[in-house]
């Protein structure tokens, strides 16, 4: 079954009927909202609640608005939910498919970006749609650390990786956004992202039930590795992949006058025990931001 809002396509074929991925019923309102208007920034100047924001702030499209995709492109978007970038993939690329398990968060996502005609919205657990086409480029935004909760294997995160290495192109890359677990907020009092845990996962994610990972550079390298993918280049956005202000790379790392951004916390209380930006302005000195950034964005390859 194919639903068409606007010019974008909905597919439900491998959709089974239940979204077992929801914030609540605040989605209802979300989709009220995009129905209504495509104008998010009206919608965010009369309602400022933490979900709202989080969904549809164009300031999500930063983690890839300068990223080099081509204009004959084709890119698959595992994980789309509300559509936080899918309207900055449809700019770039020829074609862009999304997958994502939420009917409701598709249907927000589809009105959102209605006007686009190279979008078709597929709904249903990746690892049950059957894919033609190979893809230049495939996004995880936010998605690897979830794979263990959809990916029956004794190594979830290197076969999840290795079952989307077989729908790349030759020379097609994975794009991954993903927190540090190693953070310097968390350090400083920030709860898990996942979890909502202090030091959750600076403490080996002990406390909860949650199959939720996040990981170090070393240990995302070696996930890489061993699904295959030796070509990897990692930049650092700041202060977090979800709301990027600035992007770092290797090329340029920050120097101390750089790290300037408040590191407020808009949808959970957190503790504050030390100024974050000082404390960076130390690590850069010691050469050590890779390792104590907040998130991670890699583009990885199999050359």
């Amino acid at each position: 079954m194919v639903e068409k809002i606007g010019n974008v396509k909905l597919n439900y074929e491998f959709y089974k009927g239940t979204d077992h991925y929801s914030d609540g019923d605040i989605e209802d309102e979300l989709l009220k909202y995009v129905e209504e208007s495509e104008d998010v920034l009206k919608i965010l100047k009369n309602d400022n609640r933490w979900p709202i924001l989080y969904h549809l702030s164009p300031v999500r499209q930063n983690i890839l608005d300068w990223y080099p995709i081509g204009k004959d492109s084709q890119v698959l978007e595992i994980g789309a939910g509300c559509g936080a970038i899918t309207g900055v993939l449809c700019k770039k690329a020829k074609n862009v498919t999304c997958i994502d398990l939420s009917k409701r968060r598709s249907l927000i996502n589809a009105n959102r970006n209605k006007r686009y005609d190279n979008l078709e919205i597929m709904v249903g657990n990746f690892n049950d749609i059957i894919l033609e086409e190979k893809y230049d480029y495939i996004t995880l935004i936010g998605v690897l650390e979830y794979a263990a909760y959809y990916t029956d294997s004794e190594r979830p995160f290197v076969t999840f990786l290795e079952n989307i290495k077989k729908m790349l192109k030759p020379g097609g890359k994975v794009l991954i956004a993903i927190e540090n677990k190693f953070g310097l907020k968390y350090w400083g009092g920030a709860r898990e992202d996942h979890t909502s845990v202090y030091f959750d996962g600076l403490e080996g994610y002990h406390h909860t039930g949650s199959k939720v990972r996040t990981f170090s550079k070393t240990q995302l390298t070696q996930i890489l590795h061993q699904a295959g993918f030796f070509s990897n280049e990692f930049y650092y956005p700041y202060p977090d992949y979800k709301f990027p202000q600035q992007i770092f790379s290797n090329e340029y790392l920050p120097k101390h006058e750089d790290i300037i951004i408040s590191m407020g916390s808009y949808d959970k209380d957190r503790l504050r025990l030390f100024d974050e930006n000082l404390v960076f302005g130390e690590i850069i000195e010691e050469e050590m931001f890779d390792f104590f950034t907040n998130s991670f964005f890699v583009e990885a390859g199999m050359d």
